[in-house]
This record gives C-alpha cells, structure tokens and sequence, in this order.
C-alpha cells in the first residue's frame, strides 16, 4: 500500500499551474507531518527501476524561459554528471503537475533539474553521509543559482537531509539496461531436392527481406530453408504474417543464441 494513502489529510494540495516554476522548502513549503514509523517506511521506498521511456510530449524544450532567463535542454543526457547543491520541494506542489505533465508525488522518488530531457533517471549521493536513491527527473527546476537540483521529500529522506533544506550530492545520469531480444531461425520448409530448396530460399528472401540458408540435417535426406536471424517482436510477427499470408503455411521457430 502506498504511503500517500495512509496520509490523505495531512498533504496540502491546490490547482495545477502553468509554468515550471518550483520554490525552496520554507515558510511556504513544508514537510507532510509524520510520524518516525512513516519517515521509516520512506526510508526503505526501493529505487524505482531504471526504464527506456520516450521523452514526455511536455517540457522538453528545446529552449523554456522562466523569471527572464532562458535554459536549454540537453539534446542527450549520456554520461552526464554533475556535483553541487540540492534541495527537496513539499507539500505546496502536492498534486500539481509537473513539466513533464506528471502529478507531483511526494511519495514518489522524483526530481526537477533545469537541463536534463524528461524523463531521466539519475543516481543521487548525498555526499555528506554516503547515502543515495535512484529518481527520475520529470520536473523542471530549482530556479535558483547555487541549486543543481530539486528532489521530492521522499527523495530528501532516503538520503538524509529531509530536516533539512540543502545538502551537497552526486548526480549521475543512469542507462537502462540493454537485453538483447531472443533471437530465432525460421524454418519455412523441407524438401528432398536441394533445387526446389534452394528455389523457395530465393522467393522467401525477397518476400521478407531477411537472409535465406538452405540447412541439410545429418540425420535425414531433408533440406531445410530457413531465414533469420529475426529478433522476437514485430519482426518475427512480420515475417509469419507474409510467409502465411503468401500460402507458406505456418513456420516452425527455433531458438538461437544472440550474437
């Protein structure tokens, strides 16, 4: 169960603004009141996975004006990384959405940053204590100079500096992990004659647009034509629609190692 359900009349939230404007935490900005088990609880919030998203449709530029200063957004966030000062944001900005058209969670392990494209995930060390998250920065901000960045109060928690309103950190831009798709041989049929094999190669090679081998299987007299290698997806439901669609039949898949 999300802690945020628990609370529901302790969060200050109001209307969704317009602009990607974000203060400090002070007079106007302030904790949710918890109890030392649920500052607990946030402590241990697990470290959201690090995903390959699309850039969000809002808040990425390439060039936004706040206050009369105008700030770029990076084309590429690969390898960035960057130390300096980082504050959190609270309750005042509960609710409302943020750059990227995202509602602002306090709950959430989320961030604001002036340059970075939205979304990105970054690793934060809290370089006074050693402790760090995992956030992804769907925000813009903090419009204030000596800032590198703005992280949410669960965020602020998990690396310590919640009772307070700035600590120095690490910020380092993450990479999702890449998995190599499975991979598979499409066997489209098996002939006696090396010539009508080699014939349907050359047909089925031109239809799909994938490389064509004739196999013979030492344990029989058969000669198979195969074509691939072709990744798991769209691909390979391509290739079986137009092998079908062509009176092919269905084709028999077999598993290969990626290269």
């Amino acid at each position: 169960m999300r802690i945020l359900i628990l609370l529901p009349v302790l969060l200050t939230t109001a209307c969704a603004y317009q602009s990607p404007v974000k203060r400090s935490p002070g007079p106007v900005d302030a904790a949710p009141r918890l109890s030392g088990d649920l500052i607990a609880r946030l402590e241990r919030i697990p470290d959201p996975k690090v995903q390959d998203e699309p850039r969000s449709k809002r808040g990425n530029g390439p060039v936004y004006t706040v206050f009369g200063k105008s700030y770029r957004v990076m084309d590429s966030a690969k390898g960035f990384y960057q130390e300096g000062i980082a504050s959190w944001y609270g309750t005042k900005f509960h609710g409302r959405d943020t750059s990227s058209g995202e509602p602002f969670d306090i709950y959430k392990l989320t961030a604001a940053h002036r340059h970075l494209p939205l979304p990105t995930y970054v690793k934060v060390t809290n370089l006074s204590n050693g402790k760090s998250t995992v956030v992804k920065v769907n925000d813009r901000g903090p419009f204030v100079s000596d800032r590198i960045i703005d992280l949410s109060y669960a965020a602020a928690v998990k690396l310590g500096f919640h009772n307070q309103g700035t600590s120095r950190v690490r910020v380092e831009v993450l990479e999702p992990e890449r998995v190599a798709p499975q991979l598979y041989m499409v066997q489209a049929g098996a002939f006696s004659e090396l010539e009508r094999a080699d014939r349907l190669q050359r047909e089925l090679q031109e239809l799909t647009g994938f490389r064509g081998v004739v196999v013979k299987v030492p344990t029989d007299n058969f000669y198979r034509v195969r074509l691939g290698p072709v990744a798991a997806g769209e691909d390979l439901e391509r290739v079986q629609t137009l092998l079908q669609a062509a009176d092919y039949g269905k084709p028999h898949l077999i598993p290969t190692s990626p290269r």
